[in-house]
């Protein structure tokens, strides 16, 4: 059978891109429009918008950075697969934030017309994060046609959700480590799991890591760890909430490194560092500094979580990821588990601790800014909620994961063979000098651990 057969890259991929463009352009035509601020009949002098617009755009744009770059180059570490880690990953950032621009408005703030303006695309962003997650636990398994499908399916999923966390519970999740990382990462395992293929050991020679792939791949870690807290401070709405969602993550991050490094030694026999753990764990503490980022939980409390979710996060790519993948048949092909799953939860659990330590006392006249359901609730109250919207997006993340994976087993989507996943050679025109693949695999060029053996 053709490849381009079997792949459906001939002819039902780009019937499926360009539909679905189509269908983007005729909904923006009938629900999108621009904020106040950016329409020319009213204009930026009748508005607060240029204030708002040239504050929040840097956020805007650092987020942007680590949705493009930071997600695409972490997942070079397949020594073949380079060209689809970084392709496939603009291909579904560029859907996903027009189809979230849509889901989040129509759940969000619609009255007739979706009004756009710097948060929509931040947001817009956000939605595409949780995406770039799951596809990070499917990479190398899926072809371009299930990755569109599955982006469609899982933004709309996902906005209910937040919709439901932080619309209807008014949960706070300033950097969404329990809507964005925890449920990206139960769902796309949810996903893995359904499309579990018992026989994909044919194509385990190519998953597997070469030094400049893993090069690459560290790449979008410094992009990812840099911008990090712009991620979790672009929509925090207060001053000093934004300013301690920096400062927060900053420090949650670095902490989180020296765990991660320390770790890495004690976890391998020969006390050597492992880069799965570098490119992976080091991240870790951004996500579990999310949900809390802009709370009174001081330097030291960030710190506190960043050095738990380094030690976790790196003992979950040493043991647990392999444990998942022999007795559960969840093959997670970038650790998501552990770099965003994991930490995910931790986030969730450390918003819980902050909204039960709020008080007046600890927050002067800023509490209310900071839990505007405070008004309403004792924080007691509010540490509950804090408790259901993480387990609301986990148990939504698994259900969904489910039903979208048995979608995407429909045989019309088309899957690479066993064969050839993990190998850009089935959806790309690759140079011909990367098709000796003696050099790629010869010892002196790199090893064969994958994250999942990590």
């Amino acid at each position: 059978m053709p490849a381009f057969y079997s792949t459906n890259m001939r002819f039902k991929f780009p019937i499926l891109a360009i539909t679905l463009e189509i269908v983007v352009i005729i909904l923006y035509g009938i629900f999108i429009t621009y904020d106040e601020g950016a329409d020319s009949r009213i204009g930026f002098k009748n508005t607060s918008a240029p204030a708002q617009f040239y504050k929040t755009y840097p956020s805007f744009q650092d987020v942007h950075v680590m949705i493009f770059i930071g997600f695409g180059f972490l997942m070079t570490f397949l020594k073949r697969y380079g060209f689809s880690s970084v392709g496939f990953n603009l291909l579904i950032a560029a859907f996903g934030l027009q189809w979230g621009t849509l889901m989040q408005g129509w759940l969000h703030h619609f009255n007739g017309q979706i009004k756009i303006n710097i948060f929509s695309l931040i947001n817009a962003d956000f939605s595409t994060a949780a995406v770039l997650i799951s596809f990070g636990a499917v990479l190398g398994k899926t072809s371009p046609v299930q990755l569109l499908v599955m982006t469609l399916l899982e933004i709309s999923i996902f906005a209910f959700n937040e919709h439901l966390v932080t619309g209807i519970l008014k949960v706070k999740d300033v950097g969404a480590s329990m809507t964005i990382h925890a449920f990206g990462a139960y769902f796309g395992l949810a996903v893995a799991r359904v499309l579990h293929r018992p026989d994909l050991q044919d194509a385990q020679d190519n998953e597997g890591s070469v030094y400049h792939s893993d090069l690459f791949a560290m790449i979008g870690t410094i992009f990812l760890w840099i911008f990090w807290p712009s991620f979790n401070s672009a929509i925090v709405e207060s001053p000093d909430g934004q300013y301690r969602a920096i400062i927060n993550t900053y420090y949650s991050l670095a902490a989180c490194v020296l765990m991660t490094y320390a770790l890495s030694c004690l976890v391998d026999g020969k006390g050597k560092l492992d880069m799965v753990h570098i490119q992976n764990a080091t991240l870790a503490g951004g996500v579990a500094a999310g949900t809390s980022a802009d709370m009174m939980i001081f330097p030291y409390g960030s710190l506190l979580i960043g050095c738990i979710a380094g030690i976790v996060s790196t003992i979950g790519f040493k043991y647990i990821t392999p444990t998942l993948a022999s007795k559960l048949k969840i093959h997670d092909t970038c650790g998501v588990h552990n770099l965003h799953g994991l930490p995910g939860i931790i986030g969730g659990v450390a918003g819980v601790v902050g909204a039960a330590m709020a008080s007046k006392d600890l927050y002067g006249n800023g509490l209310y800014s900071t839990f505007p359901e405070m008004k309403v609730r004792s924080a007691i109250e509010q540490a509950g909620y804090q408790a259901a919207g993480l387990g609301a997006s986990l148990g939504l993340a698994l259900i969904g994961g489910l039903i979208t994976g048995f979608i995407l087993r429909i045989h019309v989507w088309g899957q690479p063979p066993d064969q050839n996943c993990f190998d850009d050679h089935i959806y790309w025109e690759v140079p011909d000098c990367e098709n000796d693949h003696s050099v790629l695999l010869s010892p002196e060029h790199g090893k064969q651990k994958t994250n999942a053996e990590a």
